[in-house]
């Protein structure tokens, strides 16, 4: 399912109007304007998977983060915003059909948050368990010496009280106390499978996926088989995917389009043709011999 098909960007003349009228002379840079004009780019037709290539400053980013903004998409985590961005976003144009329900970026960014929260919490589990393992040693210990502990003094003491019965009941192991009270950690794996998990679990049927650079953290098993995945899905639900990287796994995508923000003026490209992935071929061609 094709939901946006085409982006129109701000006219040369629109971006130029807009920086000349701007009054406030304390910004150093107009970002995300005078990026695109040096590449003599003005529209982008997109297709099921539409892959953005480039290296770092090329843009590819900052089209996710238009487009993601322009159709309200949900994203969980920030990216670098600057105070005219809502305007370029304004005199950008998108061509769509209907838009699903729902549209999501995906970031590598959202992975290592997940990865660092789940951490976080783990720790402070680990701390309520290791406190709790020492009140329940502590009362044990204690009961031997002093058969006043099991008392109630009261009803401002109930909490105490329950909690020391609780512990010195034989029907009460340690592990069973602390269970009752403490939650189970989050399960973690190493960072290149949590990430995958990551993007197979958030990629469901009928949405627009903002995908930028997924191929971080991830092995290479891990981007093919996530490669795969997002063709399948692209193929037989109604989802549709737009892609910044320059991993040569993802660029490889069938059917994919793939625009060249690197080249001049940027355009539509094979991915057999980029500087990144021709690399990648004539290194191994240099080392074809020990390969056979």
């Amino acid at each position: 399912m094709i939901y946006i098909k085409k982006l129109v960007l701000p006219s040369d003349h629109q971006e130029i109007q807009f920086i000349k009228d701007e009054k406030r002379t304390c910004f150093n840079t107009f970002y995300p304007f005078k990026i695109f004009p040096l590449k003599m780019l003005r529209e982008i037709e997109f297709d099921r998977i539409t892959i953005f290539y480039g290296g770092n400053g090329s843009g590819k980013s900052t089209l996710i983060n238009v487009l993601s903004r322009k159709i309200n998409a949900t994203r969980y985590s920030e990216f670098n915003d600057s105070p005219f961005f809502d305007a370029f976003v304004e005199m950008c144009y998108i061509e769509r059909t209907r838009l699903p329900r729902q549209s999501y970026v995906l970031a590598s960014d959202d992975v290592f948050d997940y990865v660092l929260k789940a951490r976080t919490v783990n720790e402070n589990i680990d701390d309520q368990r290791n406190e709790l393992i020492d009140k329940y040693t502590q009362v044990r210990r204690n009961a031997a010496f002093d058969p006043e502990i099991g008392r109630l003094n009261g009803i401002d003491d109930y909490e105490r009280w329950s909690e020391v019965r609780e512990i010195l009941s034989p029907k009460r192991s340690q592990s069973s106390f602390i269970k009752k009270r403490v939650a189970s950690d989050i399960a973690l794996h190493s960072n290149g499978e949590t990430a995958m998990l990551y993007f197979i679990d958030k990629i469901e049927d009928d949405a627009v996926y903002f995908l930028d650079e997924p191929e971080n953290s991830l092995s290479i098993e891990r981007q093919i088989e996530l490669a795969e995945y997002i063709a399948a899905t692209a193929l037989c639900t109604k989802s549709q995917f737009i892609i910044a990287t320059h991993s040569p796994i993802f660029l490889s995508m069938n059917r994919a389009k793939i625009y060249n923000l690197d080249s001049y003026p940027a355009g539509e490209c094979k991915w057999t043709e980029l500087p990144n992935v021709r690399k990648y071929f004539e290194f191994f061609m240099k080392h074809r011999n020990e390969f056979e």
